[in-house]
């Protein structure tokens, strides 16, 4: 990574990403949305659309924009795209919202909010695919853990197609078979964006990320390549062979049935190359930002034990916000907080100090973090999410609501060290700026 391009726009990513998991956790607190409200009322929608694409899918992206050129070892095709990529996709989220307030009642209002939706999400995942995709074509080869993200990339593109097919459906279209899509579509759905998009994705990116953070070797395990395949299985099984099932009025429960067995097996194989990881590290101490992951993927494991526990009961339909909450905030909220962690102070450091590296002294990537205060944020915050995944499962909605509360503590007190990271808060002021850095701006990444 040292000498890498930084990607100038990666850091609004993440904020606004940030900002957006604090906006859902806020309107979980005041009861919008499940288990308050309906689980398929406007607010229920809200929040899960402001966690899905303003939290999850732009920290995705961010991360993708700065680090898919370094697992191919290519310079992003362009950093000119990000930006209006970033207004698109941050004015449609917008728009969406608005369109479900619209839906549910809350705003009257004629304006086109979902057909304005559809286009600006299109038109701004367009733009990154675009920008990620043709920096893939110049690469000499395709590492294994960057199939992955190509996966996760495919699953985008169903995912947000069949988002702009329902947007359009509650906006008053009447083509029929959109219809039938949108009626019975919502498990696809949520299937191609929660477990193709960001958890294939993530995984993809959490293979080389813990590699490098912990001095691991790369992998290209058979487990891996099984994993690969698998996962690659189960999700065209219940995205492409689900839409299929749909059109053709067929049984759309034994296809997600088939995905799940697959997909759960891909899982298991990941899990064993993730251990292997930690086992085979070269790093003694294990950083905070890798412990904290741990802690993420033994959140996944609990996701894909709870499943099959309400599968073998029959309880999976009425139990399913519960499983959606542990796997999108336990799992990918939390492997995304662990890794911002490392990943801001990975960027600062290199965009401080990387010019100056090898012709004078300069701090450590560590020395930008203080591990001992920023462990106890991570502890309330995942601390809360279990507790109110527990609260969902036992029907408790005011429990729930007092540890999104916890969550939110612990989720403003991360954001408050990345903050201090950024601003160099906690390298010595006679250290901070030797002669020949400079300051980094909080929300852009100088050039490298």
């Amino acid at each position: 990574m040292m000498g890498a391009t930084l990607s100038r726009w990666t850091m609004s990513f993440f904020a606004a990403a940030l900002l957006s998991l604090i906006m859902a956790e806020v309107l979980m607190i005041l009861g919008v949305g499940y288990p308050t409200e309906g689980i398929a009322d406007a607010g229920s929608l809200i929040v899960v659309h402001v966690t899905a694409i303003g939290w999850l899918s732009l920290l995705m992206c961010g991360a993708l924009l700065q680090f898919l050129p370094v697992l191919v070892a290519r310079t992003l095709y362009s950093d000119r795209l990000s930006l209006p990529a970033l207004v698109a996709l941050v004015t449609g989220l917008f728009a969406l919202v608005l369109g479900f307030m619209q839906f549910g009642g809350i705003m009257q209002t004629q304006a086109p909010w979902f057909a304005l939706a559809a286009v600006l999400l299109i038109a701004g995942f367009a733009l990154i695919l675009w920008n990620l995709a043709l920096t893939l074509k110049e690469a000499d080869e395709v590492p294994l853990p960057v199939w992955f993200v190509i996966g996760g990339l495919i699953a985008a593109v169903f995912t947000v197609g069949l988002g702009a097919v329902f947007a359009t459906t509650l906006g008053g279209g009447q083509v029929g078979w959109m219809a039938v899509l949108t009626g019975a579509g919502v498990p696809v759905h949520a299937i191609a964006g929660l477990g193709g998009w960001l958890t294939f994705t993530a995984m993809g990116v959490s293979y080389r990320l813990l590699a490098m953070f912990m001095l691991a070797p790369d992998l290209s395990r058979p487990t891996t390549r099984l994993a690969l395949i698998l996962g690659s299985a189960a999700l065209a099984i219940a995205v492409v062979g689900g839409i299929a099932v749909i059109l053709a009025d067929g049984n759309l429960t034994l296809a997600l049935l088939a995905a799940l067995v697959i997909g759960v097996a891909a899982l298991v194989l990941y899990g064993f190359d993730i251990v292997f990881l930690y086992r085979k590290r070269r790093r003694p101490v294990i950083e905070l930002n890798s412990r904290t992951a741990g802690i993420a993927l033994a959140s996944l494991a609990a996701t894909v034990v709870l499943m099959l526990v309400l599968v073998a009961f029959g309880q999976l339909g009425n139990q399913i916000a519960a499983v959606v909450f542990l796997a999108a905030f336990g799992w990918l909220t939390g492997l995304g907080l662990s890794q911002l962690f490392k990943i801001v102070a990975f960027m600062t450091w290199l965009e401080t100090y990387g010019p100056i590296m090898g012709r004078m002294p300069t701090p450590r990537v560590q020395d930008l973090v203080v591990e001992e205060r920023a462990r106890k944020w991570f502890w309330t915050y995942f601390g809360g999410t279990w507790t109110a995944t527990l609260a969902l499962l036992a029907g408790q909605a005011l429990l729930f609501r007092v540890m999104v509360l916890v969550m939110l503590i612990g989720t403003l007190g991360l954001v408050a060290q990345f903050l201090r990271t950024r601003r160099l808060l906690d390298i010595d002021a006679a250290k901070r700026l030797p002669e020949g850095t400079r300051k980094p701006q909080l929300l852009i990444s100088n050039a490298t």
